[in-house]
């Protein structure tokens, strides 16, 4: 019995063991089938990738690594690296360099058969994984050579199907070249910093000398600057060059390429020891008249996530060379006036139709420096009252639906919370006036009391879409002057020219890389206003030119809109220079046609270099009317064409709303938007309802008494000057003293008259002394912001 039982738990056993062996079988079965399928499919999948992989040539691989400027007709316009390049051939090449290079680049470099290091790829990818980042580069010097000649650097392009282009590409060419070949190629490809391409150019810059003639210190410093050319730059940077020079020098010793002694000597050596004198690149006439814009061109590549001094770049541009010409010379050769030579100007020039940057300058008479300092995109000066259609008036009209014939107190004005008294630039009120009158004449108080009405959060947001930042701790005097660039102006006041349709100013518009990937920039803009309150802001905006502050800048015969904006000394600019009180400190003029809108400021880098005084101070009006006419000289001259939505009375003088008998003569056509306009007790006129006609003519720059074609017969005034009376139209229920406005800024000859008030202060700090203002009444504005609102004009 006992016998039993022992056989048959040994049968049971037996054959519990037979499917547990089949089990593991299965296992690695499966194993094996799943390994050979992912490789099958990465094979597949490399196959795939690489059969679209971009060819290479040696003349590729041997030249330099810089990016291309076309023009968007596709004409070059020039290159960003040096114009000229010293190519080291192998036999020019030190060993001590190849040394160098080998070992803190690629240390298997002559043992790769396949241009590939396996063994540091997988090194590459166990650091990168433990610190969830690309902290290491896996890349051999083949890679990175075609990397340089045909691919970009950028991290963003670090994808699947571009490694496995770059694995592909260096097999090829390890088998069509030799490994002294490649390491020449590579060394000559190289970017040095200051736009130099290869070490012997490089070896020739820092040290004036050739690659043969360096020592061994020298020599390692140039072998580890392509790891990050700018931030090893010894010049700029030396305490970072020392670092990664003895780095190289270590890898060497660790290499047994020199010994210890050699390298306890060059790690001893002063990184500037036989630096020559840092140069200043004498560039062609072209590269220093296009200097602010290529410096912005670098600037917008980068944020895009490309290296244009690496990347081989086919950059198309959006610049006007000869608008660019014309705009430097005007700032340089005498024919608009400037009070000195060290007076400043920045200035943009913007297409409103599509946002592209035809032209800028960002100084005039500078020295030939590259990628000099841009005063066209600087934002740390105030705007004046240029910034008055932005953040006040144009909000009130979006917002509140205001016409252009809302009354206005033009009064004394206390700001909220302080005993500090805002003044207008002539120290004197005008009462009740329009906001048409108070925009044209460019009223301070009334521009204050206006972003008060709208609220200064809604007023923020509403110009932040039109790219002003302003800050949230700003207050009250904001309306009266922000900081902003020429640039930001420019693409700011584009969007009243374009209907309300705003676009970010561009200066690239389409990126090709060495792999013919196209990578295209143009947008299609965005709702920013009502077509509405683009075209009333417009209109009112034309006075400024025929009647206000602005005259300096008309064109006869042009439709253009404008602003002018300047700023005066603070008190304590003035204890320091007593000389300067009665000048501005910046001025401004921001003007528009349908085609091009031009943001310009001038002044001053440093107080002690001088005021704006004499003809300088209509620098900014008289340098826009001649680029503007310059620039609309082949150009349809087409007026803006009243939207349905907009609606046209002749409206009394000094009435909000009341409107005048057919037969009057004292009115003045006034715009309104539709469903916000006052009856007409009269019968309907064609003049009331129908659309004003767009029209289309050709500007004649060579007629300077040409009779204009505005079609003031319709929008602007039916009669004299407006009345200054306080007569109030009783039918508005919106015609009272609380209905606050803005005041224009501007720098005509009275406005640039300066306020006596010893309330003052520097208006570029408005954003930073005030308190955050609420969308109510701004009742909390501070006594420091209450100060800087006497600044701007």
């Amino acid at each position: 019995m006992a016998e039993n039982n022992q056989n048959s738990r040994m049968a049971n056993y037996h054959r519990n063991k037979k499917p547990r062996k089949r089990l593991w079988v299965q296992i690695i079965k499966w194993l094996f089938i799943a390994v050979l399928v992912v490789i099958v499919g990465g094979v597949g999948l490399f196959a795939y990738y690489a059969k679209d992989a971009p060819s290479i040539s040696q003349n590729e691989l041997q030249s330099g690594g810089t990016s291309s400027l076309y023009t968007n007709d596709g004409k070059f316009l020039l290159s960003l690296g040096s114009e000229k390049r010293n190519y080291v051939t192998d036999k020019e090449i030190p060993q001590q360099l190849k040394d160098a290079i080998i070992s803190v680049e690629d240390r298997r470099f002559y043992k790769e058969g396949l241009g590939l290091d396996p063994i540091r790829i997988v090194g590459s990818v166990l650091i990168n994984a433990r610190s969830n980042s690309v902290a290491a580069g896996g890349s051999t010097i083949t890679q990175q050579l075609v990397k340089l000649s045909v691919f970009s650097t950028s991290a963003s392009q670090r994808t699947l199907r571009r490694k496995a282009q770059e694995a592909w590409l260096s097999m090829k060419v390890e088998r069509e070249f030799s490994k002294d070949q490649i390491l020449e190629f590579y060394i000559n490809k190289v970017f040095m910093n200051y736009g130099n391409y290869g070490m012997g150019t490089a070896a020739q810059y820092y040290y004036g000398k050739s690659l043969k003639q360096l020592d061994l210190a020298q020599t390692a410093l140039l072998a580890g600057m392509p790891n990050a050319p700018v931030k090893y730059n010894p010049y700029l940077y030396p305490e970072a060059a020392k670092y990664r020079r003895d780095i190289v020098l270590k890898t060497m010793l660790s290499n047994k390429k020199i010994t210890k002694a050699q390298y306890n000597q060059a790690v001893n050596e002063p990184i500037t020891q036989g630096l020559v004198a840092q140069k200043n690149n004498i560039e062609s006439d072209l590269r220093k008249v296009d200097d602010p814009y290529i410096k912005e061109v670098i600037n917008e590549v980068k944020q895009k996530g490309f290296n244009p001094y690496t990347d081989n770049l086919k950059i198309t541009v959006n610049i006007d060379q000869d608008a660019q010409q014309h705009l430097y010379d005007l700032a340089n050769n005498g024919k608009v006036p400037f009070t000195n030579d060290k007076m400043q100007v920045g200035a943009t020039i913007v297409d409103p139709t599509n946002g592209h940057v035809i032209a800028i300058i960002g100084g005039r008479k500078l020295p030939a420096v590259q990628l000099g300092l841009n005063r066209a995109v600087q934002t740390g000066r105030s705007t004046g009252s240029s910034i008055k259609p932005v953040l006040d008036f144009a909000p009130a009209v979006e917002y509140l639906n205001w016409g252009t014939s809302h009354m206005l107190d033009d009064t004394k004005y206390i700001y909220p919370g302080t005993n500090i008294q805002l003044y207008d630039w002539d120290n004197t009120y005008m009462g009740r006036i329009t906001m048409r009158k108070a925009l044209e004449q460019s009223r301070n108080v009334p521009a204050v009391r206006t972003l008060s009405k709208v609220g200064l959060n809604r007023a923020a947001l509403f110009a932040r879409k039109m790219g002003i930042n302003v800050g949230s701790d700003a207050g009250l005097s904001v309306a009266i002057g922000a900081n902003a660039s020429s640039l930001q102006m420019a693409g700011a006041y584009g969007a009243f020219a374009n209907n309300g349709v705003y676009y970010k100013p561009q200066f690239v518009s389409k990126i090709e890389t060495a792999d013919g990937l196209t990578h295209n920039y143009d947008s299609s803009g965005t709702k920013v206003m009502k077509h509405s309150t683009a075209y009333i802001m417009t209109n009112m905006l034309k006075d400024v030119l025929t009647k206000g502050s602005g005259t300096a800048a008309k064109i006869s015969g042009l439709h253009e809109a404008g602003k002018t904006g300047s700023v005066k000394y603070s008190d304590e600019d003035l204890v320091k220079f007593p000389q300067y009180a009665n000048t501005p400190k910046d001025s401004w003029f921001v003007g528009y046609t349908k085609a091009y809108s031009i943001g310009i400021w001038t002044g001053y880098d440093n107080l002690k270099d001088g005021t704006i005084s004499g003809s300088g101070e209509q620098s900014a009006q008289i340098l826009y009317k001649q680029m503007m006419s310059y620039l609309m000289k082949n150009k349809e001259n087409k007026d803006w064409k009243k939207p349905s939505t907009v609606v046209k009375r002749r409206i009394v003088n000094g009435t909000a709303r009341r409107v005048a008998s057919p037969t009057s003569h004292n009115f003045t056509w006034q715009l309104f938007v539709k469903g916000h306009a006052p009856a007409n007790p009269y019968h309907e006129t064609k003049d009331d309802n129908d659309d004003d006609e767009e029209i289309d003519s050709h500007f004649d720059t060579d007629s300077s008494d040409r009779t204009t074609t505005t079609i003031e017969s319709s929008n602007e005034s039916g009669s004299t000057s407006q009345s200054h009376n306080e007569d109030s139209d009783k039918n508005s229920n919106t015609d009272n003293k609380d209905n606050n406005s803005s005041q224009d800024s501007n720098s005509k000859p009275a406005d640039n008259a300066q306020n006596n008030s010893t309330q003052s202060n520097n208006t570029s700090s408005t954003t930073n002394n005030s308190n955050n203002q609420t969308n109510t009444n701004q009742n909390n504005s501070s006594q420091g912001d209450a100060n800087n609102a006497n600044n701007n004009h």
